[in-house]
Parts: C-alpha cells; structure tokens; sequence
C-alpha cells in the first residue's frame, strides 16, 4: 500500500512537470525556429548588408558635397611687382564644393544594377534557407513522434512479454509445460526492457537533434510534442496524397526553387560587371561647384577674399597597361562560370526530384504492405496462443509469432513517418 501511494505522487509529480512545459505542435516548431535559429540569424544579416551595399551604389548617383575649413598663418613676400613688401597674418578659410554625376557611360549604373541583383540574390539565398529550415524541423519533428510512437510498441511488448511469463509459471504450476518456458519467458521479459531503454534514449536524441534544429539552448528542453495517436489498422488511407507527377515536379522546381532563382540573380550582376568594366574605356562626365571664403588679419591683403567656380569637367583614362581589357575579361569569365552553375543546378534538381519523387512512392508503397504484413502478424499471432494455450505448439513458435507481430508494427510506424519525412523533403525540393 505505501509502494502504491509513493508511485502515485511520483506519477503526479512527472504529470505536473509536463504541465509546466509548452505543447508544441508543428507549427510552432517552425515558428520557433524561424524567430531563434542562428544560421537563418546569419542569412537575414547577409541579406541586409546588401541591401545597404545597393544604397551605398545608389549615393554615387546623388550630389556629392564637401565643406572644408582651415585656419593658420600665412606669409607672402618675393612679389615681382611688389618687391619689397613682405607680411604674416592670420588666415581663416572656409570651402563648400559640390560634385554632381552627369554621364559616365554605364560605369555607375551598371555598379548599381549588379548591387540590386546581388540583393536578389541574397534574399532568394535567405528564402533558400527558410525552406531548408522548415523541411528540418520538419523531418526532426517526425524523428521524434517516430521515437515516441515506437516506445508504445515497446511497452506493449514488455506487457506482452510479462503476461506470457505469468502465464508459464501458472503452465508450469498446474503441470502443463516445463520449466524451461519459465526461462525462455524472463529472457524475453529483460530482452524488451532493454529495447524499450532503447527507444527511451532514442527519443531523447530525437528531442536533442530538435532543439538543435529549432535553436534552443537549453539543457533541459523546455518544451513537450504532442504524441499523435496513429490508428494502424487502416492507416494508409490517412496518408496525405502527392498529386503531382515526376515531370510536372521538376519543371515545377525550375520554376519555384529559391536555389535556381538565386543563381539567375548572380548571372544577371555578371552581366551587369561587365558593362561596367567596359565603360572603363570611356570618360566620366560631371559637374563641380565650389566656392571659398577667407578670412585675413590684413584687410590691406591683395588675396581675395571671396572665391568660387561653377565648371563641367571631363576625366578620361585613355590607358593604364592593359588592366581595363584584363578586367572585361575577367568579368566575362565570371558570366560564363554563373552560366555554368546554373546549368549545374538544374541538372542537380533534376537529379534530387527525381529521387525524391521516387523514395516518397517507395514510402507509400512500403506504408501499404507493411500495413498488410501487420494485418497477417496480427492473425498468426492469435493463431499462435491459441495452438500454445491448447498445447499444440511450443513456445518457441509462439515467441517467433510474437515477435513477428511486434517487428511488423514497429516497421509500420517507421514507415509511416518515414513517408511524412519524404513528403517534407518533396516539397522542399520542388520549392513548394
């Protein structure tokens, strides 16, 4: 009496624990995840720098404006028309200039125009990894409803096993089977406490590897999965469906995949490079403003004391060793590799869908028979107790039946959550 009033406070002390925990359900997860995870921290961050990259390459189209101020002494002497007259006096001087971009034949706009598809890219390359993100929670989130799943099946192979042993001693009690069956049974009995220790673990991994997932640090995970009750008996009628065909997919990936978007956006900032290393050849046009106010301790000074100056100018490199055709080059190449890469891609995506596609109807397909092999484990089991209860068999036969029954369950729930996972990971492909 006092064991069971000690396992009953126990027993409400574990349920208050878990009380004191959130429950989160998928989408929470992800939502943690997008808010705490530190390497989508570190693509957003990537993605604002170049944001204020472009803002940077679009100052150079605004008026550039310089104020510049001195003070000192000054000496002037060794005039020619003033041959004697030698003097030092105190300056103040102040200088607001103003320069303002007329033309440069594409070298300031092609600058701009790669900065803003750099930003595309980038931001495709965060996108990119949101879905990534998202198809990890994902898959670490089934790892752990497969884990808890799993540890039912164990239990109910512990209790099968503990009823079987109780069973022998009643047998072997009214002289109905040997000690052995005895043996056999606590063989069993401390073999299924050890894969239910097992599976214990195992979910433990399974809630660690998720919290790296979701980006919590904490040593104890401060939050609960709600376990999903599965009904085995029909569920391959519950599978949520893929409607679209392989073909369809991969030009749908074509079409969505962030990846693929991200590339052409680096393919078009090439392209851009290069016509800004070609209006290399060409001069840049502007217009300059200055004007300069100074101060003298002499009024008698023939300095003036007011200057300025309004002018268009023209700078034009017409040759600096080569370096400007070296430099066209280069940025051709560099298209070129983008050509490259994206081409490369899409032969990866294709490769990557195709396998998906074909690993998620393998999914399916292994859902629908494991279903039925457990349906068959089911009825042999049943047959099995019953030819040892009437004794027609041995316990050998009925352990192997047993353990039939619960290979097949556990292999059903694998594969149900396995078919989950290569969903996640289709639709994460194609850039759904």
């Amino acid at each position: 009496m006092k064991f069971t009033v000690i396992k009953a406070i126990l027993l409400l002390f574990i349920v208050a624990s878990l009380q004191a925990k959130e429950v989160y359900n998928l989408d929470q997860l992800i939502k943690q995840a997008l808010e705490k995870s530190p390497d989508l921290q570190i693509k957003m961050k990537e993605y604002e720098a170049s944001r204020k990259r472009t803002d940077k390459m679009f100052g150079y189209y605004l008026p550039k404006v310089d104020i510049h101020a001195a003070a000192g002494e000054i000496s002037s002497g060794d005039i020619p028309i003033f041959p004697n007259y030698k003097q030092q006096e105190t300056l103040l001087m102040g200088t607001v200039s103003l320069k303002q971009l007329i033309y440069d034949f594409g070298k300031t706009g092609g600058s701009f125009e790669s900065s803003k598809y750099m930003q595309e890219s980038y931001s495709m390359n965060n996108l990119q990894s949101i879905s990534d993100k998202i198809r990890e929670v994902k898959s670490a989130y089934y790892d752990v409803l497969r884990a808890m799943a799993l540890m039912n099946v164990a239990q109910e192979n512990l209790k099968l096993n503990e009823s079987q042993l109780y069973r022998a001693k009643k047998y072997y009690a009214a002289g109905i089977r040997t000690k052995i069956d005895i043996s056999d049974a606590k063989v069993n009995v401390i073999q299924a406490q050890i894969d239910l220790k097992k599976v214990h673990y195992k979910r433990k991994l399974a809630y660690e590897n998720l919290d790296k997932v979701i980006g919590i640090t904490d040593i104890e995970t401060p939050y609960v999965i709600q376990e999903q009750k599965l009904n085995l008996d029909d569920i391959f009628a519950t599978l949520t469906p893929y409607d679209m065909d392989l073909k369809d997919s991969v030009a749908y990936a074509y079409e969505h995949r962030y990846s693929i978007k991200q590339l052409s956006s680096t393919l078009k900032a090439s392209s851009q490079n290069i016509r800004t290393a070609q209006s290399e050849y060409f001069p840049s046009l502007y217009a300059s403003v200055n004007y300069t106010r100074q101060e003298l301790s002499d009024p008698k000074t023939i300095l003036p004391q007011t200057q300025w100056q309004a002018l268009v100018n023209l700078d034009w490199n017409l040759y600096q060793g080569g370096s400007s055709s070296a430099n066209i080059e280069e940025k051709r190449i560099q298209e070129q590799i983008s050509e490259a890469k994206l081409e490369f891609l899409k032969l990866q995506i294709k490769k990557d869908v195709t396998e998906v596609y074909l690993n998620l109807n393998e999914s399916k397909d292994r859902v629908e028979l494991s279903e039925a092999l457990l349906r068959a484990s089911i009825e042999k089991f049943n047959q099995a107790q019953k030819r040892y209860a009437n004794g027609l068999s041995d316990y050998i036969e009925l352990q192997q039946a047993r353990q039939s029954y619960i290979d097949a369950k556990s292999s059903l729930v694998i594969d149900y959550y396995n078919y989950y996972d290569a969903l996640a990971r289709m639709y994460n492909v194609i850039g759904m």
